[in-house]
């Protein structure tokens, strides 16, 4: 008779399978399975340990995400320190290192060195414990710390897909590792996902991090592991400890044992023979910056033998045995031509550097940041210095220093700092405890550009037809076509400015055909298609409105789950400080901001008049539980009944998520009539394919 597998036999096999085909799919970068082949896996096996909590372990793939908040972090002793390594900027440093540690071995030994690129992130040390089935468990993770302490952060390690939640006796075996180790390496936050989490924090009215390497500090210390799984970090491992000691005999052996156990350890290294092959290895590496897709600064150079390592030893705080060589800053100097000064839609007033052309990395920059008043005080720059720019996390430029010698004289000219708003001319404000000077005029030219440009973002109403240039003319503006060149009409004649024909969001749903054909480049189909755009923008909900109201810090994941907690704009309006704090992921500052929000009486004025012009300002409450929790879709087509917008606001408050491009991460397609690529695509991928009906079905559970 055939063997019936017990519950703890199933669960232990799809616990194998699915940590296999993780590993393949955030370690290799070589799925096998689609995305909801590898979901079907993992609901089985949430089924079975729902129906044997008994049998739920740590490692098991269902725990990877905490849901609750940390309250704190644990400081915990390094079992051994985690020490800074000394650093060489030129050939002269490196050949000099390379001199020490000859002459701290004998001469008789062969000498060999191992080159990493030098990751720019956060260290991170990993203990793993004896767990089921002669296995290792990941049981601990800690920062650097001061290097002796480290705080424990385990809740949001086990967030990292790149991360083992355990190690199999089979790979254990085959990498000669015992039950228990140490791995460390380096966490690093993806260029891509650094650029996305600026998105947010700008949309949230937040200020933007300063680089990858901050973010992912801070992202591994925040108290909500469910913010870490989002952000996507990488962990690259490159070190192998047991009781604080070195494992194995040589480094290589220790990257190659790394693999074999299924960490993912960098592919960019190679062995040296001598400190001139570590020099070739340096110039090949420095230009993998452009396409590596996360930041690196420099070179580690490591001393291969274990047992040299040991008889170099360490200094007072780093080893001898290793040195890091640092990649010059993206920087250059150049001039200040003049400084200008810029009005957000919040009001925020930023200074801009205007520049002599320099290339930095590649990019010829003209523009840098001053950010505020005091950064301009702290540099002490004036109009006609001399600057070192760089390109901070080599994307955002920005003045870092005045350079003052015989060949780069000071400029003469102080910055004025405006106590005017330069658009609108009103009053500039500064919020006790701020740094940043506001145009309080909601009437201001320049923020109402901005709140329109915002409003008719893709992630906001997706207002198609309503760019720079057309926003431009409705505000009586000179358009500009093309960059760099004047505004004309199609007879060569320059465009002039002319009466304002909006002043407000809510003038946007009064315009007319006839005074959209009265501008510049604007005909008849021009007309018709913005006007459907605008009408059709009325449907988009109260969670897009709330984030194209531009509400301080309530981007688009706060603006859903104010909407589906309060269902209204009535609702969340007259909502307490107190009651608004009660919504998950809600706290005091980001509740204060809302209520000022709503206690201006033309802020009031605005929301009144949009739902008077016929935009929608509910919401369907969230229903949690429900089987769309967790479920990806992408909408395409017409459907029958409902418009697009409802569709999504269903499925977001049945706790599913809406995007626009289908991947293999996408668990369903909702086709109308004529469904285009996107239907193709998802048949191409084995996606799931349902039409309205099916939805429906979906959202009754």
């Amino acid at each position: 008779m055939a063997h019936v597998p017990t519950a703890e036999e199933q669960i232990q096999s799809l616990r194998e399978e699915i940590h296999h085909h993780e590993h393949l799919y955030y370690v290799l970068d070589s799925p096998e399975i689609t995305d909801a082949q590898y979901d079907a896996l993992m609901n089985r096996l949430k089924k079975l340990e729902e129906q044997h909590p008994e049998l739920i372990t740590p490692d098991s793939p269902t725990q990877r995400v905490g849901g609750k908040p940390r309250e704190g972090f644990a400081k915990v002793a390094h079992s051994r320190p985690m020490l800074s390594l000394d650093n060489a900027y030129n050939e002269e440093e490196l050949r000099a290192w390379d001199q020490r540690v000859r002459a701290g071995l004998p001469s008789s030994e062969t000498l060999r060195y191992v080159c990493e690129l030098k990751l720019d992130g956060l260290s991170l040390a990993l203990q793993y414990g004896a767990g089921a089935h002669e296995s290792a468990h990941l049981e601990r993770g800690l920062t650097r710390g001061d290097g002796t302490t480290g705080e424990d952060v385990t809740t949001n390690v086990r967030t990292i897909r790149s991360v083992p939640l355990s190690v199999a006796a089979k790979k254990l075996h085959t990498a000669h590792l015992p039950q228990s180790f140490e791995v460390r390496g380096e966490v690093v936050l993806p260029q891509a996902a650094f650029v996305k989490m600026n998105e947010e924090r700008v949309a949230q009215g937040l200020a933007p991090a300063a680089n990858p390497r901050n973010a992912a500090a801070g992202t591994i210390r925040t108290l909500e592991p469910n913010i870490v799984a989002q952000r996507r970090l990488d962990f690259y491992a490159y070190f192998l400890l047991r009781d604080g000691e070195t494992l194995l005999p040589t480094h290589t052996e220790t990257l190659e044992a790394l693999k074999t156990a299924g960490f993912r350890v960098n592919p960019h290294g190679a062995t040296a023979k001598n400190i001139d092959q570590v020099i070739e290895f340096i110039a090949k590496a420095e230009p993998l910056r452009e396409t590596l897709g996360y930041e690196i600064d420099g070179v580690v150079i490591k001393v291969d033998s274990t047992a040299q390592q040991r008889r170099l030893g360490f200094t007072g705080k780093a080893p001898r045995w290793a040195i890091a060589y640092k990649f010059a800053a993206r920087a250059g100097i150049t001039k200040l031509e003049d400084v200008l000064f810029q009005v957000g839609r919040t009001g925020k007033v930023t200074p801009v550097a205007a520049l002599t052309p320099v290339l930095i990395g590649g990019t010829t920059v003209t523009r840098a940041t001053l950010h505020n008043a005091d950064e301009i005080e702290r540099l002490g720059v004036r109009i006609g210095d001399f600057v070192q720019v760089e390109r901070g996390g080599d994307v955002i430029p920005k003045i870092v220093s005045v350079i003052d010698d015989k060949e780069h004289p000071r400029g003469k000219k102080e910055i004025v700092f405006p106590s005017v708003c330069p658009v609108c001319g009103s009053e500039l404000m500064k919020v006790e405890g701020e740094v940043d000077w506001r145009c309080v005029n909601s009437s201001c030219p320049a923020r109402v550009r901005e709140e329109l440009l915002h409003w008719s973002a893709r992630s906001v109403m997706n207002i198609e037809g309503l760019g720079d240039a057309m926003v431009a003319q409705l505000l009586g503006q000179n358009p500009t076509f093309d960059e760099g060149t004047e505004a004309v009409t199609e007879e060569g004649a320059p465009i002039t400015t002319r009466k304002p024909l909006i002043h407000t969001i809510a003038d946007l749903y009064r315009l007319k055909r006839e005074q959209l054909l009265g501008l510049e480049r604007v005909g008849e189909k021009t007309a018709d298609a913005l006007l459907a755009e605008i009408e059709r923008s009325k449907a988009a909900g109260l969670a897009r409105a709330l984030l194209g109201l531009g509400i301080r810090f309530v981007g688009e994941r706060t603006g859903q789950l104010l909407a589906q907690h309060f269902g209204s704009m009535k609702a969340l309006r007259e909502a307490s400080a107190e009651e608004l704090e009660a919504v998950n992921e809600v706290g005091p500052k980001v509740a204060q901001a809302i209520v000022e929000f709503f206690a201006v009486e033309k802020n009031l004025q605005l929301i009144d008049d949009l739902e008077s012009l016929g935009l929608k300002m509910t919401a369907e409450k969230r229903v949690v539980g429900t089987t769309l929790e967790g479920l990806t879709f992408v909408l395409t087509g017409t459907l029958p009944n409902l418009t697009r917008d409802e569709a999504k606001e269903k499925i977001e408050a049945a706790g599913g998520k809406v995007s626009g491009s289908v991947s293999k991460k996408t668990d369903y397609v909702v086709a109308g009539e004529e469904a285009g690529s996107k239907l193709e695509k998802a048949q191409a991928l084995g996606v799931k394919v349902v039409d309205e009906v099916g939805l429906l079905k979906l959202l009754n559970g």
